[in-house]
């Protein structure tokens, strides 16, 4: 990167930093660090549920998702806004009426202590594990700009998230928040323009969609439905709704940021806003990499966008093999881009069978490409070092580091940064305060000061992040990130949104009914994962069926045996 774009990115940075610290100050009580006193506007709270969302996965994983795959991961947001209408109903209402600090607090309440644990190991297991991707990601990026490896930008990454939360609590996430979503969306869609101004001048936006419609990337609805299939509008709609019902209504990293709404209406407005603005972000999102798709149909791309793996693989056991294919891949890259040219002359004259010609071609070549990418990933993948063979994550930085003009580069590597440290930060946030509420407070240390707790909490958003910054040098063997952190999370969101189910509106039930439901439907869904093909949007369903069901009928048999025994309550 050039001085001006290492000065837009440092001066960003420190400006967050400096943000989160300034709106941070004034929290004295466990209240106000975990919670900011209940005191925050709708704004402020949809806001910052946009940004601990919007990692920095979001803006290197997603547009590369499209690159590859097309639109059609934006069918998994489709459930999203029924979702965001469902809690605004039931779970906003009951959690405010409550006064709970955390979603497991209310278990115990309903059930017993034990199926508080269960509920916060949970959490624990997959979001301290989710962290780790969301440090990472940008760590990536970092390595890349830097040359430096992985481990160290981790750590710096991981400090600074460390240094914001833990100095002023949930009070500096959520004001942190809003200044880095603002920056996120103005950095991008300054890309998204700068993008359409580097297309060749005889290719207009008309002839760029028809272009990514050839090509099948504007695959955006599959009315099929099939249950190896990861993404058409049913397991949009249906899996989809389940895991954003199980995410904002049971995983604290979201519980959280509403639960900071000063009341029951400012915390339902700021959950619809997001069920209304998150499948357009989404969607602008893919068409970026739609588009850089389409640019890269008249300006060759890598081989392998991994600069890293590519270099390794070029020097390596497989170098000449590796060599050989780039040959190969120069002389398919440019048949593919006669075609894309031939294929828009065709179309801006009106000529409708030689477009559909040029169309074909241009499906041929399009297929060469990618086996030759393919065969790329396999010489990669054999190398000596454990680099990521598969390199959707590196497809948006490539392209920004090689063609945005001097000072956007930084604003979108800002823009990168800035996502990363609000997810990190909230789930860092989320994390420390089941630590201390469910854990620490309730079962080791219930009579302590509230200074102590403030200590404490501050330890543990230390602790959570370091173990993140451990697990992001594991992240880079798990492929597309977009997809390997939902994934991970489907592995337990169903079983969560099972459990708050049954103690919603399970009145009959009793925590050891739950408890084995529970225990039946993570055994079912690990087993889905690691056995089937089944697509994992689907995990969310089957989850939450297994775990009501089993509960029910657990119930059932018990009243059954001893008719004038209750069940537990």
């Amino acid at each position: 990167m050039s001085t001006p774009d290492w000065i837009v990115l440092g001066t960003t940075l420190l400006v967050i930093t400096l943000y989160g610290v300034y709106r941070g100050r004034g929290s004295t009580s466990v209240r106000s660090f975990l919670l900011a006193d209940r005191s925050l506007g709708w704004g402020t709270v949809a806001l910052s549920i946009m940004a601990t969302q919007a990692s920095a996965i979001t803006f290197t994983s997603t547009p590369g998702q499209a690159y590859v795959d097309g639109m059609r991961f934006l069918q998994f947001y489709f459930g999203l806004p029924l979702a965001m209408v469902l809690l605004s109903a039931t779970a906003v209402p009951k959690f405010h009426r409550l006064g709970v600090y955390s979603a497991y607090e209310y278990l115990e309440r309903r059930f017993d202590p034990k199926m508080r644990l269960l509920g916060t190991g949970l959490f624990l297991l997959s979001r301290g594990l989710a962290t780790g991707m969301t440090i990472y990601a940008p760590s990536l990026v970092l390595s890349v700009m830097l040359g430096l490896d992985v481990r160290w930008t981790s750590m710096l990454i991981g400090g600074i998230v460390i240094i914001v939360t833990a100095t002023g609590g949930v009070k500096a996430v959520n004001h942190t928040h809003v200044l880095q979503l603002a920056i996120i969306m103005t950095g991008m869609l300054a890309a998204g323009v700068v993008l359409l101004m580097l297309l060749p001048p005889e290719v207009s936006v008309g002839d760029a969609l028809s272009l990514a419609g050839a090509a099948g990337k504007l695959n955006t609805i599959d009315f099929s439905f099939d249950l190896e299939n990861r993404y058409t509008l049913w397991t949009g709609l249906i899996g989809g709704m389940f895991v954003a019902l199980a995410y904002f209504g049971t995983d604290q990293s979201q519980v959280q940021r509403y639960l900071t709404g000063k009341s029951v209406t400012q915390s339902r407005l700021a959950l619809l806003f997001n069920g209304v603005a998150k499948v357009p972000m989404q969607f602008f999102m893919l068409l970026l990499g739609v588009l850089v798709y389409v640019f890269f149909l008249f300006a060759e791309p890598p081989l392998f966008f991994n600069p890293t793996a590519a270099a390794e693989a070029r020097s390596g056991i497989h170098g000449e093999s590796f060599r050989a294919l780039e040959s190969r891949y120069h002389d398919a890259v440019a048949e593919r881009k006669a075609a894309a040219e031939a294929f828009v002359a065709a179309r801006d004259a009106g000529a409708t069978e030689p477009a559909g010609v040029a169309r074909r071609l241009l499906m041929r070549t399009e297929q060469t490409v990618e086996r030759l990418r393919e065969e790329a990933g396999v010489i990669v993948s054999a190398g000596a070092a454990p680099n990521d063979s598969a390199d959707t994550n590196y497809i948006f930085l490539s392209f920004v580091l090689t063609y945005l003009p001097v000072g956007l580069v930084g604003l979108v590597f800002a823009c990168i940064f800035a996502a990363s440290l609000s997810s990190s930060s909230g789930e860092l946030s989320a994390l420390a305060t089941i630590s201390i509420v469910d854990v620490y407070r309730r079962f080791l240390r219930p009579r302590e000061s509230e200074t102590h707790y403030m200590h404490a909490s501050r330890f543990f958003m230390a602790a959570w992040g370091i173990y993140g910054i451990a697990f992001a040098q594991y992240a880079s063997r798990l492929g597309s990130l977009i997809e390997a952190v939902n994934i991970l999370g489907s592995l337990f969101y169903g079983t969560m949104l099972g459990i708050f189910l049954l103690a919603f509106y399970g009145k009959k039930v009793g925590g050891t009914a739950t408890l084995v439901g529970a225990l039946c439907g993570e055994a079912v869904v690990i087993s889905c994962f690691l056995w089937t093909q089944i697509a994992w949007l689907w995990y969310n369903v089957i989850g939450c069926a297994v775990v009501v069901t089993v509960a029910l009928f657990w119930t059932l048999a018990v009243q059954r045996q001893r008719p004038d025994v209750h069940a537990e309550q």
